[in-house]
Order: C-alpha cells, then structure tokens, then sequence
C-alpha cells in the first residue's frame, strides 16, 4: 500500500468536492466517491466480532455510515469509526480523505 500525503489527500478531496457548494454537498461528494471505490464486501473486526462490511449509506445529519453484517445481525457504523483489516480493502483511501477534511484540514 502506498502511503498517502496531505497533498494526496486534498487532491482528492477536491476531486469529491469541486461543485459542491455547502457542507452537506461535499458529503454527497465524498459519498460518491466512497461508493464508486471501496471495495465491498470486505471483512473486518468491530468490538471482537468478525463482521462483513456489505455497504455504505449516507445517513441523517449527513454522516456516512458502513453496514456491518454478522450472521443474521446488521449495525451501522460510522464509517470514520469503523476498524480496516489488514490490508486495508481497496479504495480505503476514500476513508483517508474523508476522515481528513472531517477533520477540516
């Protein structure tokens, strides 16, 4: 995995979020993004329990969301909460920027 800059990081940022015009707007962008890229499903650990992650949702108050499935069990989580495996799914990278401009780099 090649390790990712802040410039790497803006750039893609900008990428999401070029004719976005608010803050709700550039979720939606980065969502998008998100949803192009990540590769799903891909499994992780949450809490000690193995668990697949099955998708993304753009949920209330603008938060981005992975849905976690164990078995017959489904939780959202936020997706800046959610532990990556080793190696990391690819398009990870999209949680990476996304977690840097929440940040308000």
């Amino acid at each position: 995995m090649t390790p990712r800059t802040a410039q790497m990081l803006d750039d893609m940022i900008e990428e999401a979020t070029v004719d976005c015009h608010d803050e709700s707007e550039s979720v939606v962008g980065l969502y998008t993004m998100l949803d192009e890229n990540l590769a799903l499903p891909f499994r992780t650990e949450v809490l000690g329990v193995d668990v697949d992650v099955t998708g993304i949702d753009l949920m209330a108050g603008d938060q981005i969301s992975a849905v976690c499935v164990n078995g017959p069990s489904k939780q959202r989580i936020g997706i800046l909460d959610l532990p990556l495996p080793t190696p990391p799914p690819t398009g990870a990278e999209w949680i990476d920027a996304y977690r840097r401009w929440a940040e308000g780099s």
